[in-house]
């Protein structure tokens, strides 16, 4: 299990008290986690049980049931690829194989030098714009296998 250092025991702290320590306020407190630190490792999820007085396995069910909420570090720039019905339909699994082919990377794993982080997810809401894919928060429509490694360099 990763070791927490003082200041971040000390910063998931005070994120559950600003949000008075409430078990209600669980979720709003992994995302302001999650956005301070990147991602929820066990540690992590221990700490906020602790602080809000409930289970671990309560918080780990909540952070492995949302997609949102993730266990491992993600990359500078996350990159998730839409396989909902329209995207799939339209092309999405051959820009899935190019990104992986164009990161060297698989499905779920991040760059050796932590710039990208390859994920997929079944829908953004946006099916007009099939396939879709979110690179951090910004959305990319329309996009062919063919304009991967373009895309790609405009993050370089």
């Amino acid at each position: 299990m990763e070791e927490l250092q003082s200041c971040q025991i000390d910063k998931i702290k005070e994120i559950c008290r600003s949000f008075n320590n409430a078990e209600g306020e669980l979720i709003n407190v992994l995302h302001k986690t999650q956005e301070t630190f990147g991602y929820l490792p066990e540690s992590v999820q221990r700490l906020i049980a602790a602080e809000l007085n409930i289970s671990a396995a309560q918080v780990y069910g909540v952070v492995s049931f949302y997609t949102f909420f993730t266990m491992k570090p993600k990359g500078k720039f996350p990159i998730s690829i839409c396989l909902g019905t329209a995207c799939y339909v339209r092309g999405a699994e051959d820009v899935v194989d190019e990104f992986k082919k164009a990161l060297d990377i698989k499905v779920g794993e991040v760059t050796p030098d932590g710039k990208f982080s390859l994920d997929c997810l079944r829908c953004v809401g946006a099916c007009g714009l099939a396939p879709v894919v979110l690179i951090g928060d910004k959305v990319h429509g329309r996009l062919e296998a063919n304009q991967v490694k373009e895309l790609l360099a405009q993050y370089e």
